[in-house]
């Protein structure tokens, strides 16, 4: 490559820290060992070149993005909608978030500010299970219920379905923080009250 870019922004995921409990997690926490941490590891390994070559890069760990054009939250949707959306396993474990505006101006951020190294792309409020499922039924008007894992066990296979449903990483945006970004919605209600209005 004659002239290599400025930045490589890579896509990597919150999943690169596994199950970490109610542990609040920045970008020095620790990686996890299940499915998804082990792609999330080998996908920022991959970038490693770059690296090495001077290039400055971000790895954008993304939580959930909150967006009715795809992800999660539009396809749980329709089931919230019938009052058949709610809590899956003990609903403990949390949730690390971003609305679909946030992602894309942090992103933007990203190009302009010299920040470098891993990088979560994540609300600085993460919730639980539970209180997503509450926030969203209150949003919509609508009752929740619980939701067996037994359906996305069989669907996925146990880890991969465990790894994405039951897995709590509590994510924090540190490096965005300190580096001045400001949230449009730092908080899970406001965020899904704008997306759903």
């Amino acid at each position: 490559m004659d002239q290599p870019p400025a930045v490589l922004l890579s896509g990597s995921a919150i999943g690169y820290y596994g199950e970490h409990g109610d542990e609040i997690l920045d970008e020095s926490g620790t990686p996890g060992s299940d499915f998804t941490a082990r792609v999330c590891i080998d996908w920022e390994a991959a970038a490693q070149p770059a690296v090495d070559a001077g290039i400055r890069v971000a790895f954008l760990r993304t939580g959930i993005v909150q967006s009715t054009e795809g992800g999660a939250l539009a396809k749980q949707l329709p089931f919230f909608k019938l009052g058949l959306g709610g809590k899956v396993g003990s609903g403990k474990q949390y949730i690390s978030w971003i609305s679909i505006e946030d992602e894309v101006r942090a992103i933007q951020f990203l190009l302009t500010h010299e920040l470098a190294g891993a990088v979560n792309l994540t609300a600085p409020e993460p919730v639980t299970n539970s209180e997503y499922t509450k926030i969203l039924g209150g949003v919509l008007h609508r009752p929740t219920t619980i939701l067996p894992i037994t359906g996305p066990r069989l669907l996925f296979g146990k880890e991969l379905a465990d790894s994405l449903l039951l897995t709590s990483s509590r994510v924090v945006p540190a490096a965005l923080l300190e580096a001045g970004f400001t949230f449009s919605y730092p908080e899970l209600e406001p965020a899904l009250a704008a997306l759903l209005a």
